[in-house]
């Protein structure tokens, strides 16, 4: 092999060794508070979350953030623990955009708990039936899915909310 095809392989090598560790990188979120929770140094995080899809609309999750000294502790030194709690609520005039509508929703946040396995999610599903945005926090896992989760509702129902893309056909209300 040459040196320049030798380089060439190498640089290579870097740059996909490079791209994979930025996909090991959290998803942006603004961190608003971080609570002591014992000695060994555990903390709850509380961060903010805006949809990156919906105008107007926050999301707070809190989730448990293990302390090196726990992690020395207990081993599994490269996780977190799946639980997490959310709360989403208006925080200025609603402007929606191109938003799925189908019952499988979309992924609005992402975050890993683990170095490979695990991720802490943040999903959307528009309930047509209510008029209501429903967010659902749980964690992915590789192997097996944790059934741990919380859910929060932004209704949207007698607010001026702002469809940019053209507001949704309604449910149709039934004759009285």
């Amino acid at each position: 092999m040459s040196k320049k095809l030798a380089r060439l392989a190498t640089a290579l090598a870097f740059a996909t060794l490079f791209a994979i560790l930025l996909g090991l990188v959290p998803a942006r979120a603004e961190e608003i508070g971080r609570v002591g929770v014992d000695w060994v140094g555990n903390d709850i995080v509380v961060d903010a979350v805006d949809d990156p899809k919906v105008d107007g609309v926050t999301c707070h999750i809190a989730y448990f953030d293990r302390s090196i000294i726990d992690r020395l502790q207990q081993g599994n030194w490269f996780e977190d623990p799946s639980n997490s709690s959310l709360d989403c609520v208006q925080t200025g005039p609603i402007a929606i955009g191109d938003i799925a509508l189908d019952k499988d929703g979309e992924e609005v946040f992402k975050e890993r708990r683990s170095v490979i396995l695990k991720t802490l999610v943040i999903n959307r599903v528009y309930d047509k039936e209510n008029d209501a945005l429903v967010y659902l926090a749980h964690a992915r896992e590789l192997n097996q899915g944790s059934a741990k989760m919380s859910i929060a509702v932004v209704p949207l129902a007698g607010r001026e909310v702002d469809w940019l893309n053209g507001a949704p056909a309604q449910r149709v209300q039934p004759v009285k």
